[in-house]
């Protein structure tokens, strides 16, 4: 019998718990053993209920426990995080999480001591909650340069742009349902400014080149800014808004970018609404491939997790290599990125062809005192020197 221990019971941690009893018996035939929780961490009692008899409240019971070969992080957060999975880690002992501001920060750190400690720490449910991502990424792709990765890696901003989108309500509003219906954080900060996408995209670019990336470096704008006017636009121009997280070769390095985008029918991440994730990955070799399916939630993120226990429990005393060196990545300017822009402004139409030269305009039934126009493809560099020269610039969206 293989013992596991949860540090965390709250909504991922209580999942993990649960999934490991719905499908105790599939998962015994694939490990060939059958998988037991022992301890439960967590700061809280819960009189009543039957996990009361495994909680603890001291990380150390774990660590000093000899039958626990697995143990699952799911409180969030870099400390105590950090504290306990390196205990756990310098115990001998295999890590699965599904944390990314602890992967993002400490993710190389750990994968060096799992690795020197000849045990695992892994990751999967850290970007795409239950989108299988970082396993096909080290092992399924591993023949192909990754040229680009662009994903929809937040659940709640594409429920917000979805119901924009469809119902034409305001951000503030939408924000309000969405906090309503537990989509979004009571402080939902990181969701909105686009924080939690950036650190996703810092993890699988670490993972695509082997080094460190730092999700402080990449440039990251989110939604708070995206108006139902913006929206009128978008479904004039047969396109719909998306939050997305990118990152493209360049040269010998790599650029990356938080930011919404203005998709085109034919874009895959087109139609893919509400709390749906979906990541797409372009190979040198492969070409064209997509992950899709359910990026948050309780039981879709534990499902995750619960793989990664499943792989290091079929490898006892193994470690699962993860090339990713705590060497930092110096990141190629976003600015060398290049793409259209959608412009709102004031300014008259022949300010803006003085200007950008060759446009195409929009033009949207019942706004006014406005035009909209979307510029030539350009650099980001390009395009704030010209956007610089325009008297009132009310909004800018980029165009995929």
């Amino acid at each position: 019998m293989i013992k596991v221990a949860v540090m965390g019971f709250g909504t991922i941690g209580s999942g993990v718990v649960e999934v490991l009893s719905i499908n105790k018996e599939s998962i015994a035939k694939r490990v060939g053993d059958t998988i037991e929780v022992k301890y439960v961490l967590d700061l809280r009692d819960f009189e009543g209920d039957p996990i009361q008899s495994k909680i603890v409240h001291d990380y150390k019971t774990i660590a000093e426990d000899p039958e626990v070969s697995i143990v699952v992080e799911a409180m969030g957060g870099v400390e105590p995080a950090y504290t306990f999975v390196k205990a756990m880690l310098e115990a001998g002992k295999d890590v699965a999480t599904s944390n990314k501001a602890l992967v993002a920060e400490k993710g190389a750190e750990l994968l060096e001591l799992a690795k020197n400690k000849n045990v695992n720490f892994q990751f999967e449910a850290s970007v795409g909650g239950g989108i299988p991502i970082i396993r096909p990424l080290k092992s399924c792709l591993t023949a192909d340069v990754i040229e680009e990765i662009t994903g929809i890696v937040n659940g709640t901003t594409n429920y917000m742009m979805t119901e924009m989108s469809e119902k034409g309500v305001d951000f503030d509003d939408v924000l309000k349902d969405a906090q309503a219906k537990g989509y979004a954080e009571k402080d939902p900060t990181a969701d909105i400014e686009g924080y939690d996408a950036g650190r996703k995209i810092a993890i699988l670019t670490s993972l695509v080149c082997g080094q460190q990336v730092d999700f402080e470096d990449i440039h990251t704008e989110g939604i708070s800014h995206i108006s139902s006017t913006d929206i009128k636009y978008a479904k004039t121009m047969g396109r719909a808004i998306k939050l997305l997280a990118t990152s493209k070769k360049v040269g010998n390095g790599y650029a990356a970018i938080v930011a919404p985008f203005l998709l085109q029918a034919e874009h895959p991440l087109y139609s893919v609404n509400g709390v749906f994730n979906a990541i797409f990955v372009k190979g040198n070799v492969l070409g064209d491939a997509m992950f899709y399916g359910s990026g948050a939630g309780k039981l879709p993120t534990a499902s995750a997790v619960v793989a990664d226990i499943v792989e290091m429990a079929k490898h006892p005393h193994k470690h699962i290599p993860i090339e990713w060196r705590q060497e930092k990545l110096e990141l190629v300017d976003y600015k060398d990125f290049e793409c259209r822009f959608f412009v709102r402004t004031s300014d008259s139409v022949d300010a803006v062809t003085n200007i950008f030269g060759q446009v195409d305009f929009v033009t949207v039934e019942g706004v006014s005192d406005e035009i909209g126009f979307v510029t030539e493809s350009m650099s980001e560099a390009e395009f704030e020197k010209y956007a610089s020269q325009l008297t009132n610039m009310i909004q800018m969206i980029r165009v995929k």
